[in-house]
């Protein structure tokens, strides 16, 4: 399985939590790293944002279809990402344009075994996958990205 993490990109501060929209620096970082992800995402991908304002305009930047889920939100639990995803045991890859500290948690679980708080910057992407080597179950860092990594 593939499983790709997808922080929101640089948001405004404010109340309410869930209107918080990108900021003009966000919509960059998030335009950079949609061109990457589009270059190298499967067709067969699918893509689940959570419903803030922040993960949608994150996700948009992407030009895929994509469905808004409701335990994607800020509050969400690394188990549930995982149930969601339906890991390890899914045919097609998937991507989560998510928030911290949960994307990092996930990462830390799939990775390290445990649950930790692992930064996942602001619109980097985490891609894991998972293969069989010799008959045991390995999950392993493919790629990590950041928008800042592109040429200007």
């Amino acid at each position: 399985m593939e499983l790709i993490l997808w922080r929101h990109a640089e948001a405004e501060p404010g109340e309410p939590d869930e209107s918080r929209m990108l900021t003009a620096k966000g919509h960059k970082q998030a335009w950079k790293m949609a061109e990457w992800l589009d270059r190298n995402l499967p067709n067969s991908c699918k893509i689940l944002a959570s419903p803030t304002v922040r993960t949608v305009q994150t996700a948009e930047a992407l030009g895929r279809k994509f469905k808004i889920h409701p335990d994607l939100g800020p509050d969400t639990t690394p188990e549930k990402i995982l149930k969601l995803v339906k890991w390890p045991d899914a045919r097609e890859p998937v991507l989560i344009v998510g928030h911290q500290p949960t994307l990092g948690q996930v990462a830390a679980l799939l990775l390290g075994g445990v649950s930790q708080d692992w930064s996942i910057r602001k619109a980097n992407a985490w891609w894991i996958m998972q293969r069989d080597r010799d008959g045991i179950a390995e999950n392993y860092l493919r790629a990590v990205m950041a928008p800042d990594l592109f040429i200007k």
